[in-house]
C-alpha cells in the first residue's frame, strides 16, 4: 500500500471524537491557506443569510470552515474505513423507498447536494443497502490527485461516472443500477436560473429527464452530522407532484427542497464553492472584491 494510502487508512479508523478534534486543530493551521475559500464562503454566507447580524455570520463562517476541513477526513473515512469501524455512526431511514424500486427491477437516482462529507454519505448509504451505488464526480485537473482520488473512490464505489459523462449515468440506471447525484452545482449546460436562498443560482434542469431516460426512480437523499457527532441518514420519497413536465419549475423544487434540510445545519454546505458565479444578464458578478460586504 502506498504511503498516501496507509495514512488515510490510519486516518479513517480514528474514533469518531478524535477525528472531529482533529479536523478543528487542522481547521486552525489551515485557515491561513484557504484565503480565497474563506472569502467565496463569507460573501455566500453574506448573501444567503442576510437576516444574520456580522457576528452572527462570522461564527457560521469559522463553523462552516471547520466542517470543510473536517469533511476531508470524513471522506477518507469513507474510502478506507472498513464497515466495522462505521457501525453505531449513523441514523438511517427510509430505505424501504431504494429497495421498493429494486424490486420494480429499475435503477435509482439518488438526489443530494454537496456536503463536505458527500462521499461518506454515499458510503454509509451503500453500506446500509448492502448494495453497491456509484457516483457521479468530477475529474480533478492534477493528474496525480485525480489517480489517488479514482482509486479511493473505486474502494468504496461500485463505479465513478465522470461528471459530463450523460451516456455513462444513462447507461448505469437503465441497467437498474443505483446512482449518487448531486446536481446542485452549475454545470454551464441545461441550466436555468431558479431561486436558492433567495439568489438566483444557475441550476442544472435535466434531473428528471435523466430518470426519464434511464426508466429510473428518482429519490432524494440526505445526509448531516448531528450535534452529538454520529450522522443521519434519510431516504425521502419522490416529492408529490414532481416531475411537473416542467424543467425549470422542477429545478426550483429541488433547490427548495435542498434549502429545507441546509437550513438544518447551514455549516455543512459547500459554501466555499461559487454557486452563483454564472449569473442573469446585466447582472455583475457577485464574487467582484467591490461587490463584497465590508
Amino acid at each position: 500500500m502506498a504511503p498516501a494510502n496507509r495514512l488515510a487508512a490510519l486516518v479513517a479508523r480514528l474514533p469518531q471524537p478524535l477525528l472531529l478534534a482533529l479536523g478543528g486543530a487542522l481547521t486552525g493551521l489551515a485557515t491561513p491557506l484557504l484565503r480565497s475559500r474563506r472569502r467565496i464562503a463569507a460573501r455566500n454566507i453574506a448573501l444567503c443569510f442576510p437576516e444574520l447580524d456580522p457576528r452572527a455570520q462570522r461564527q457560521l463562517l469559522r463553523a462552516t470552515l471547520r466542517a470543510n476541513v473536517t469533511g476531508l477526513l470524513e471522506s477518507l473515512r469513507g474510502w478506507f474505513a472498513p464497515a466495522a469501524s462505521l457501525r453505531g455512526l449513523v441514523e438511517v431511514e427510509g430505505l424501504e423507498h431504494v429497495r421498493a424500486a429494486i424490486a420494480q427491477g429499475r435503477g435509482v437516482l439518488l438526489v443530494t447536494g454537496h456536503s463536505p462529507h458527500l462521499e461518506l454519505g454515499g458510503r454509509m448509504l451503500s453500506d446500509a443497502l448492502g448494495e453497491p451505488i456509484a457516483i457521479v464526480a468530477r475529474r480533478n485537473n492534477n493528474v496525480c490527485i485525480e489517480r489517488f482520488l479514482d482509486d479511493a473512490r473505486r474502494r468504496a464505489f461500485a463505479d465513478v461516472i465522470a461528471k459530463k459523462d450523460m451516456r455513462g449515468l444513462l447507461r448505469t440506471l437503465s441497467k437498474g443500477g443505483l446512482v449518487a447525484w448531486a446536481g446542485d452545482q452549475d454545470f454551464n449546460y441545461q441550466n436555468a436560473f431558479v431561486p436558492f436562498f433567495g439568489v438566483q443560482a444557475a441550476t442544472v434542469t435535466a434531473t428528471a429527464e435523466i430518470g426519464r431516460r434511464g426508466n429510473a426512480v428518482v429519490l432524494p437523499y440526505w445526509f448531516q452530522r448531528e450535534a452529538d457527532g454520529r450522522y443521519r441518514l434519510w431516504v425521502e420519497p419522490q416529492w408529490p407532484g414532481w416531475p411537473s413536465g416542467d424543467p425549470v419549475a422542477d429545478a426550483a423544487r429541488y433547490m427548495a427542497e435542498l434549502e429545507r434540510v441546509v437550513r438544518r445545519h447551514p455549516e455543512q454546505y459547500l459554501w466555499v464553492h461559487r454557486r452563483f458565479k454564472t449569473r442573469p444578464a446585466g447582472e455583475a458578478d457577485l464574487y467582484a472584491r467591490t461587490a463584497e460586504t465590508p
